[in-house]
């Protein structure tokens, strides 16, 4: 038998990295006050380090919307997999080309990969969350970003980022006009 709700502890689950921010900035702070020499200076460094953790926690936390949903995304050495009931398929975080938040009735994830159609993982999906870190290696796309759509409710599809050279190797395939 569990002393915590399930509901409290998915919520404590959610925001782990914000209350390990908060307990080392507590830490931080005890030595500030109570140490002497390292110790003291020391315990900036660690407030300094639970700041930090914190502020990316919080965007993590935000991030995560649960699990539960169709499907599992596995991730691997760059490899990004989604196994669905219905669906599924790979693309590789090198090879894509686009980014896209679908909002028109279930929330999904629309990751391009040149040669293949356009992959949809729901939002909600088992292991949706590891996500956050592989989105994170796309060159020029910021983790706010992306936690803003997510927070939107407009429908539509979202454009969150495109690899740069992509509209530059469509022109030069274009033919000319003299």
């Amino acid at each position: 038998m569990s002393l915590i709700r399930p509901q409290a502890r998915a919520a404590l689950w959610r925001w782990r990295e914000v209350l390990a921010g908060g307990g080392a900035a507590a830490l931080g702070l005890w030595w500030v006050l109570g140490g002497a020499g390292i110790v003291h200076w020391l315990g900036w460094v660690v407030i300094a380090a639970a700041i930090a953790l914190g502020l990316a926690g919080v965007q993590r936390a935000r991030f995560r919307t649960g699990a539960g949903g169709p499907g599992v995304v596995v991730i691997d050495e760059g490899l990004i997999a989604y196994l669905g009931p219905q669906t599924g398929g790979a693309v590789a975080l090198s090879e894509m080309t686009a980014l896209a938040l679908d909002a028109n009735g279930t929330r999904r994830w629309l990751l391009s990969q040149p040669g293949q159609p356009d992959l949809a993982i729901p939002l909600d999906a088992e292991g949706a969350d590891a996500l956050f870190d592989a989105f994170a290696t796309l060159p020029g796309l910021r983790s706010g970003q992306v936690v803003a759509a997510m927070r939107r409710p407009a429908p539509g599809q979202h454009l969150l980022w495109e690899r740069a050279g992509r509209i530059s190797e469509q022109i030069s395939e274009r033919p000319r006009l003299h």
